[in-house]
């Protein structure tokens, strides 16, 4: 049985691709999420919790917190106890009193944290300050069943799950959004083509030299330092519409999955391709076609591509046509049903031989 293979076509144009709004493309600097971690306890399980030493200790910790001491040696035998990480993103601009959702995950060997309840819990920044504290009850997208036999089922994973609005926010991260003359904009995807459109959109509206691009990435714009303007101002920036460039063409290989991705500007130049006892010979002409006398046209060359295959007689055949496009090698190689391996060693082989006009890149 063949993989399936699946072709995904990049919606790219030579030149300029479709229009975007610069807040779709661009990030703004100093102005992003930091992420949380923290370790606590999940109690009021069904017996499906861990036994692992470190829970023991915290809970011995706990307990000493609230005045209450276990004689030394003694084992509580915890069941219904699991330790857990708790980790979630803090975003921008959060402040003390809003609240964000927790994802909380088992660090022993817990079955599964269906109906327990995670305890206060501190969560922390990468500098060690606390951000934010968590508290509630779990909510657990799988579950698990075991029979006396040893038989057992597992649905999704029982061993994480999430708590909605989990965190209240304790501490707003500080941001650089309100100082200086000047913002700037990262695009997702580095790109000179794009970051000279953005400043040729934004100097158009606002006047020129308001944005200069620093490099592929990065548009530096003045702005405005009293904030309340600044908001506005960014509100009317990044609802703009650019026309972004187009990516590189590019083939994307999953060996693994027999998936491949073919950006719309790949193309094959002449070339003959042997596979097992497959043969695949791509020839192109030139034709010149020239309008009527009278009309008023120009004379044009077309290219004109012929395909010869010699599959031996019992091997899969690939046909590359009619062209030397993407479009066309979808076509072909849908209507033959070709597998997906073989494709992916012939695209190997053209990149090697200099006939394949795009960057592959296997994953």
């Amino acid at each position: 049985m063949f993989k399936v293979l699946f072709f995904i076509l990049l919606s790219v144009t030579a030149g300029l691709g479709h229009a975007e709004r610069i807040k779709d493309i661009t990030s703004i600097s100093g102005v992003r999420s930091n992420q949380l971690i923290g370790y606590g306890l999940v109690v009021g399980l069904d017996g499906t919790g861990d036994k692992a030493p470190f829970t023991t200790q915290t809970f011995r910790n706990m307990m000493t917190e609230f005045g209450i001491s276990l004689p030394p040696g003694v084992d509580p035998k915890l069941r219904n106890v699991a330790a857990v990480t708790v980790t979630t993103e803090l975003p921008a601009f959060a402040k003390p009193g809003q609240r964000v959702d927790i994802t909380v995950s088992s660090l022993g060997n817990a079955k599964s944290l269906r109906g327990g309840s995670l305890i206060f819990t501190p969560l922390k920044g990468a500098d060690g300050n606390i951000y934010a504290v968590a508290q509630g009850n779990l909510v657990v997208a799988g579950f698990g069943a075991e029979g006396n036999d040893g038989s057992k089922i597992t649905v999704n994973v029982p061993s994480v799950g999430r708590i909605p609005n989990g965190a209240t926010v304790e501490r707003a991260v500080p941001s650089n959004f309100a100082r200086g003359d000047s913002l700037i904009f990262n695009l997702d995807q580095a790109d000179f083509t794009t970051a000279r459109a953005m400043v040729e959109k934004i100097n158009e509206l606002l006047g020129p030299g308001t944005a200069e691009a620093i490099d592929a990435t990065s548009v530096r714009v003045s702005a405005p330092r009293d904030t309340t303007q600044r908001v506005s101002y960014l509100s009317v920036i990044e609802n703009l519409e650019i026309e972004t460039g187009k990516e590189r063409a590019k083939i994307i290989i999953n060996s693994r999955t027999g998936t491949i991705v073919m950006g719309q500007n790949v193309m094959i130049d002449p070339v003959a391709v042997t596979h097992g006892n497959l043969v695949v010979t791509i020839t192109e002409d030139f034709n010149v076609e020239q309008p009527n006398p009278l009309a008023d046209g120009d004379t044009v060359v077309v290219p004109q591509t012929n395909i010869n295959i010699d599959d031996g007689g019992d091997s899969r055949m690939f046909k590359f046509g009619p062209g030397v496009s993407l479009d066309s090698i979808v076509k072909a190689v849908n209507e033959v049903g070709a597998a997906p391996g073989d494709l992916m060693a012939i695209l190997e082989a053209m990149k090697q031989a200099g006939a394949l006009k795009a960057e592959l890149i296997v994953i």
